[in-house]
């Protein structure tokens, strides 16, 4: 039986792999079974932290797509053992992504954490849900400004973890708000502090 990590690495892959030296290595990766092909608990923990991920199709010519997705922490959801699914908002309307799942199922997910220098790779298939408001509306996130149009359902195949050399840390722009504030906070308070002190020395001696 194939290894799950054949999905990328196929034979062009593993003879550039073997030219290169880096074979044997992935080939002891490939007897443990490959790729994880299963919704992991850390996976799990991952997804509920990502607010920002690309989703990669190709059309039936092969001409590749990759189109951010957003939304709050947490916005794709697991919803089965090797099922993911996120609601599609309104957006510009070109529907590049839902003509080629029309075309052809075969996607990719790209997930980044910044923070804490950490990417994930997941290979599926996905298709496109129009007809059924019910999940539609199960998979909006609360509060969140947009319109839901459709669902995309992403069955996973296969998923690795990629090391972290040469991603650069970023941190969000809201935990750097929330870091500042706690900072603010506690500035305040020693300036009170010290304010009271003062103003007790100076009545001590006067």
């Amino acid at each position: 039986m194939a290894p799950s990590s054949d999905i990328a690495f196929t034979p062009t892959v593993k003879t550039l792999q073997t030219q290169r030296g880096s074979r044997a290595n992935y080939a002891r990766m490939e007897e443990r079974g490959g790729f994880r092909t299963r919704i992991t608990k850390d996976l799990i923990a991952f997804l509920a932290t990502v607010d920002t991920a690309y989703l990669a199709t190709a059309n039936t010519d092969g001409q590749p797509y990759a189109q951010h997705r957003g939304g709050p922490k947490g916005f794709i959801r697991v919803i089965g053992e090797t099922t993911l699914a996120f609601a599609d908002y309104t957006g510009n309307r070109q529907y590049i992504s839902t003509g080629n799942l029309t075309e052809n199922s075969k996607a990719f997910l790209f997930l980044m954490d910044y923070g804490h220098r950490r990417r994930i790779k997941i290979w599926g298939r996905a298709h496109v849900v129009t007809n059924d408001p019910a999940l539609i509306s199960e998979l909006m996130p609360e509060t969140y400004r947009a319109s839901p149009e459709q669902a995309i359902l992403f069955e996973v195949e296969a998923w690795d973890i990629n090391c972290p050399q040469h991603i650069p840390q970023k941190i969000d722009a809201a935990d750097v708000k929330a870091a500042m504030n706690q900072l603010e906070t506690r500035i305040a308070t020693l300036e009170a502090d010290n304010a009271a002190l003062k103003e007790e020395l100076e009545r001590k001696h006067p």
